[in-house]
């Protein structure tokens, strides 16, 4: 268990656990668990809800969150194959973009509004887009340059050009490599790749992989060892998040573009990824221990992962991508879109296309906040209300809560109230039943009447709810439940454009 000391001017004393919590009251100081925290034997639920309070994230992790837009590139052996998932059995001339551009994907995410890119530097096939010590199955022995290419080196410079972050996919599963199904040996081999990647192209802002796992040419099932790689990945580039199979970022548990409703990023450690609740007071009372674990979304923006030029007419329209912001980004998490280059080694015009359109649809939404002083923290006990006055020049269709995170993630319950102007303008697009339920009234709502807008149970670093667009002249927000005090960051009104 980490411990970090925050100052604070005021304590609430929570009666028999001064010793627990680690609080200090005569130097008027509380403790705050970095990452994760075991809880005392015996602790009630009033307990251990008190203790996940003040479950915070890692510098790192807090960072990841901000980012909001991440990009995945899954490229490789399959973009010539045609295939989802390679045998391993290819021939390594065959991999051989024509016009590999890494500036185009990097310059185009960069004008999308994306923090960082994921390369899949190797998938299940063992393909390696680098020139690795470690096989025979790389770039070294394609016919792109001679041999003499690197792609992880070339999106690296790129990603550096175009001020993203950059992050590697390095998969556990390999169906070329002869000792895989040899646990220890092949283990040692995936290591030596994961130094190669870690130690050779600068720094490093993720490390992706999955837990893909088959039988090796011996027959036998590859057993990884995780506590290796992760232990590898924290020497090697401490600045980075580990995802999926790591103890940093965990996996929604889709790859539709769907967070939860409820979404918390302080979680019990053990359940499916798949699983609907994560973190209520329900599954605290069955814990033994909690952890800062939040989500990732990740979604394709074609049908496939990989490229196939039959799908250049089925990538996502402007309005599903916006559809999948709100409900990733606006659910507590992070965004992680797909976008598979082409056999040239660009992307293709319609994904481009169609980037290029969503950067421009996610700044227009932010492009002006309707609500005064918003953004002042707002410390608020359950129960509690706050107005904020709002520019009724504007007309609005969504509100945005946010909290402070680096203080914990604590809203259960909250609803949104505005003081209407007049006739609404329009309906809007809701999504969640429990968003449609609460605009039911506004479109038939005069001016001076309060009416409730959105409904919901977590916010964490943010939550984004759509309602039917309306002029309005105050804000009300109600924390209805919340884990000790809460810390609301922000609140905010804007305009979705149709």
């Amino acid at each position: 268990m980490k411990k970090l000391i925050f100052m604070r001017t005021s304590l609430r004393v929570l009666v028999g656990l001064t010793v627990l919590l680690w609080v200090a009251i005569s130097c008027g100081r509380e403790s705050y668990y970095v990452k994760e925290v075991t809880f005392p034997e015996g602790a009630t639920l009033a307990e251990k809800v008190a203790i996940t309070a003040r479950v915070v994230p890692t510098a790192e992790q807090l960072a990841w969150q901000k980012m909001e837009l991440t990009a995945f590139l899954h490229f490789g052996m399959n973009t010539f194959t045609g295939s989802e998932w390679g045998s391993g059995k290819e021939d390594p001339t065959w991999f051989h973009p024509t016009d590999l551009d890494c500036d185009q994907w990097a310059k185009t995410l960069s004008e999308a509004g994306f923090k960082m890119a994921i390369l899949t530097a190797k998938h299940h096939d063992g393909f390696c887009l680098w020139p690795t010590a470690t096989t025979e199955h790389s770039v070294k022995n394609s016919s792109w340059k001679g041999g003499q290419g690197d792609v992880v080196r070339e999106f690296r410079d790129a990603c550096e050009r175009y001020g993203l972050k950059f992050g590697v996919y390095l998969s556990p599963w390999d169906r070329n490599a002869a000792c895989y199904g040899d646990s220890p040996v092949y283990n040692e081999l995936f290591v030596n790749q994961l130094t190669e990647l870690l130690t050779q192209y600068g720094p490093v802002h993720e490390v992706w992989f999955d837990g893909a796992c088959g039988e090796g040419p011996n027959g036998k099932k590859q057993v990884y060892d995780w506590d290796l790689f992760r232990s590898t990945i924290h020497r090697l580039q401490p600045q980075a998040v580990t995802a999926i199979m790591g103890d940093d970022v965990r996996w929604v548990g889709n790859e539709r573009g769907w967070g939860r409703e409820t979404e918390w990023s302080v979680t019990v450690p053990g359940l499916e990824p798949t699983s609907a609740d994560l973190g209520s007071r329900d599954v605290l009372a069955e814990a033994t221990s909690v952890r800062w674990y939040p989500s990732e979304v990740d979604v394709s923006i074609r049908p496939g992962w990989f490229y196939h030029a039959y799908e250049d007419e089925q990538v996502r329209s402007l309005d599903n991508l916006m559809d999948i912001y709100f409900q990733s980004v606006g659910r507590n998490s992070v965004l992680l879109l797909n976008i598979p280059p082409d056999t040239r080694g660009h992307f293709a015009d319609p994904d481009v296309a169609r980037l290029l359109e969503f950067g421009d649809a996610v700044r227009a939404l932010y492009e002006y906040d309707a609500v005064v002083d918003g953004d002042v923290i707002w410390t608020a006990q359950a129960g509690e209300s706050r107005e904020f006055a709002v520019d009724p020049s504007r007309s609005v269709n969504v509100v945005m809560l946010q909290e402070d995170i680096a203080r914990g993630q604590r809203i259960e319950e909250f609803s949104v109230e505005v003081l209407v102007t007049g006739e609404a303008a329009g309906v809007g697009q809701v999504a969640g039943v429990s968003e449609g339920a609460a605009v039911a009234g506004v479109a038939e709502a005069g001016a001076g009447t309060w009416v409730e807008v959105a409904r919901g149970t977590t916010v964490g670093y943010k939550r984004m709810l759509r309602f039917p667009t309306q002029s309005v002249e105050r804000i009300r927000v109600n924390i209805l439940a919340s884990r000790d005090e809460a810390h609301v960051a922000k609140v905010a009104l804007f305009s979705l454009p149709e």
